[in-house]
């Protein structure tokens, strides 16, 4: 038997013995047979893969970020601009960090527990962390860090945020943080990064900020520089930034460039030059010429409350309910943010809108319109309210034993988005019979002049509440005088005590529950005219796929995920797929 014969013979040889052998009638029909059960087969395949299969990041991939600016403290001690903030976040990781669905989680910290009275955070550090030079994370880092911010002679942005806050490491890997009071959103603070204490506590508090460490910066975070550019005058002008991948984080992203220009035209003319994939500086007026269909734009609401806050103290016709609500309804506010804005801010109506996720942009103040324009309900409003109009147009009423004219002095800053609004609003209260003058101050007179002595009728003014939205600062009653941000002077002793209680509840849904009911209170006494909330709002290629960026503080916050961005994806079943992947 030769070597052919003895070669195993498969059901396919036969069926393609058989076809061949057939008369030529069945031939035709046993090929076709044939071809068809074949393209079902491979059809079966896609099927089945396009419905078992997912499409999953993989490592690979970089993009370009436009900022503008010029990195000088890539450090989280001394971080004050957006260029600095924007690469430090890149750059350093905290005891937490900020989940894409808005919530904190521990990052370097492997355990968090918080003592009963609410005083005394025990931390304990994982203990596999290192910084990009591969030197260990330990409980001493985190105790230099948060203790040069406490130094005066630095003079740190952030030393207010750790005030008579005692830290001490118990062990290599653990530390307690002690407070003298209770104060659940000091939790916020974790997020700050951790610098090498190996590398900075060397230097004497006065060199410090001159440490070529602040432009060459080493932290522990999900990438590492690894080159940077600079003009002929020294100043940085890109960073080349590589993945750090032997930390518990790995990110997908293999490299991020980041170019700084001086300003926002700049970095327009790079986003269209396809210079640059990513920026989040472009000007509001120009955001809705990005072209749709090459870029994708991520816009989410900040925790900053813009309004029109009241002193009763500096007007009496002002601490009539009746003029507050139709000053209030006077203004169309979605048509003021889309003439000022370009429509990129959030209408609201009470101090505590998009609060965790949890609580809408409110309604508890707002007006039924039916068919009346806004002039119209405030007329009504005001004719309710006793308000008679006198012989030139301006409304009038006995208040106490004086008549009073309806008029308001606005004061604001001296800035093009707040003149944009200024004339808007000013408008609207002319039209409806209302005496305004309106005057503008530059930000430092502003802050001296007007707010710190409470010297203004009604003031055009934003505040940052920050994500834990602790709202004691703004309107409990023991903070109407300077330090204190309760500019409008508002007091209520039903509030104070809701606020007071929410500083010490954790967060969860019954803090949530006590500033709602207080934020309720505020909005129905009409101590301001809470207009909007800024939005931030980020341009990406569409071949970049970040994660979700839920409730942040402030823009650099968009890289608080940056480990799961990816440019790259391959299909996968489930079975090949790794436990991280799987569990996504």
């Amino acid at each position: 038997m030769n070597s052919e014969t003895s070669k195993k013979i498969t059901p396919i040889d036969r069926f393609l013995g058989l076809m061949e052998n057939a008369p030529s009638s069945d031939r035709f029909l046993l090929r076709t047979a044939f071809f068809v059960v074949i393209a079902c087969g491979i059809w079966l395949l896609f099927a089945i893969n396009h419905h078992y299969s997912a499409i999953t990041p993989t490592s690979g991939g970089n993009f370009a970020e436009g900022i503008v600016g010029t990195p000088r403290f890539v450090n989280p001690a001394l971080a004050l601009t957006r260029a600095d903030q924007d690469v430090t976040a890149l750059i350093y990781s905290g005891l937490m960090h900020l989940t894409p669905n808005g919530t904190l989680e521990n990052d370097l910290a492997e355990n968090i527990s918080i003592s009963n009275d609410g005083l005394t955070y025990n931390i304990q550090l994982k203990k596999d962390i290192t910084f990009h030079d591969g030197a260990p994370v330990k409980a001493r880092d985190v105790v230099y860090t948060i203790r040069l911010i406490q130094d005066p002679d630095l003079k740190s942005p952030l030393r207010g945020n750790w005030t008579d806050v005692i830290i001490e490491e118990i062990e290599e890997h653990e530390l307690n943080i002690i407070l003298t009071e209770a104060y659940a959103p000091f939790i916020e603070n974790f997020t700050l990064g951790i610098m090498p204490a190996h590398l900075w506590s060397s230097l004497p508090i006065e060199q410090l900020p001159f440490s070529q460490l602040n432009t060459e910066p080493i932290g522990s975070g999900s990438f590492a520089v690894t080159n940077a550019k600079r003009d002929s005058s020294g100043l940085i002008t890109e960073y080349t930034l590589s993945s750090y991948r032997d930390n518990q984080l790995k990110p997908n992203i293999d490299a991020i460039s980041l170019l700084f220009y001086q300003n926002e035209a700049m970095v327009q003319t790079a986003l269209t030059e396809s210079k640059i994939d990513t920026t989040s500086y472009l000007p509001v007026s120009e955001l809705n010429t990005v072209d749709k269909e090459r870029y994708q734009l991520i816009e989410e609401p900040l925790p900053r409350i813009f309004g029109i806050f009241f002193n009763q103290n500096k007007s009496t016709p002002l601490r009539d309910l009746s003029a507050r609500k139709a000053l209030t309804a006077a203004i169309d506010k979605s048509l003021l943010i889309e003439s000022a804005l370009s429509g990129h801010g959030v209408p609201i109506d009470r101090p505590t809108a998009f609060i965790a996720g949890e609580l809408e942009s409110a309604s508890s103040t707002e007006l039924v319109t039916g068919d009346l324009t806004q002039s119209e309900i405030a007329i009504e409003i005001l004719d309710e309210g006793g308000w008679q109009k006198n012989n030139i147009g301006l409304w009038e009423k006995k208040i106490g034993e004086n008549v009073v004219t309806l008029s308001v002095t606005l004061r604001t800053g001296n800035d093009p988005v707040f003149a944009a609004l200024t004339e808007k609003i000013t408008a609207s209260w002319r039209d409806i019979g209302v005496e305004v003058v309106a005057e503008k101050f530059e930000q430092s007179d502003l802050v001296q002049s007007v707010i710190r002595p409470r010297e203004f009728e009604a003031i055009l003014f934003g505040f940052d509440v920050g994500r834990s939205y602790d709202l004691y600062p703004f309107w409990h009653s023991s903070q109407q005088d300077d330090p204190g941000l309760n500019i409008a002077q508002y007091a209520n002793v039903e509030v104070d005590s809701l606020l007071e209680d929410a500083r010490t509840e954790q967060f969860g849904p019954t803090r949530l529950e006590t500033l709602n009911e207080a934020s309720e209170t505020i909005s129905k006494e009409y101590p301001a005219i809470f207009i909007f909330q800024p939005t931030f709002t980020y341009v990406l290629d569409n071949r970049i796929k970040p994660a979700s960026m839920k409730q942040i503080s402030r823009p650099a916050d968009r890289f608080a995920n940056i480990a799961e961005w990816h440019t790259n994806t391959e299909s996968l079943w489930p079975f090949f797929r790794s436990d991280d992947q799987t569990s996504e």
